[in-house]
């Protein structure tokens, strides 16, 4: 049973952290109507387990983990729902002013496919190893380093960013 205490414990993470995760879900979402949608979503699971949730610090984790099995579900649910389309899809709205690189890249992210999208913003924003981002996603490891290798490699493309040489 949540108390008025526990209440406000619950409203002040969310006004602290609220920001960072919003930039998170609008990474792994590309668009930034979908990315309020998927962290209400998580937050309102949050909410639920709140009272279950004993280490504090760790609640950015819960938060992101939720997120991106919603983003999941959400994936294998539309994946026979959507359909290309002969016009683009509306400019997404930044959420602060953005350098013309940010901006390149933010565009670069949202023409990725959506797992390879969610690879490397788990890889490289989230910094989570790839059996983290395997179970994450639920795929192998070998399926995550091809992914990120690929979107690694259209992305590269995409911005004229020369191959990183192979660390041995």
């Amino acid at each position: 049973m949540h108390t008025a205490r526990t209440d406000e414990e619950f409203r002040e993470y969310v006004r602290s952290r609220g920001p960072a995760l919003l930039r998170v879900a609008h990474q792994l979402t590309g668009h930034p109507c979908d990315a309020e949608d998927l962290l209400q979503t998580a937050l309102a699971k949050t909410y639920l387990a709140w009272d279950r949730i004993k280490d504090r610090a760790a609640l950015d984790g819960y938060v992101r983990r939720t997120m991106v099995n919603i983003n999941i579900s959400q994936w294998r649910q539309r994946k026979l729902e959507e359909f290309p389309a002969d016009e683009l899809p509306e400019i997404p709205v930044s959420f602060e002013a953005p350098s013309e690189w940010e901006e390149s890249l933010e565009q670069a992210l949202n023409g990725l496919p959506a797992r390879m999208r969610a690879a490397i913003v788990l890889r490289y924003y989230e910094d989570m190893s790839e059996p983290e981002i395997a179970r994450a996603l639920g795929i192998s490891v070998g399926t995550v380093k091809s992914t990120v290798s690929r979107a690694m490699a259209k992305l590269r493309g995409e911005l004229s960013v020369p191959a990183q040489p192979r660390r041995r």
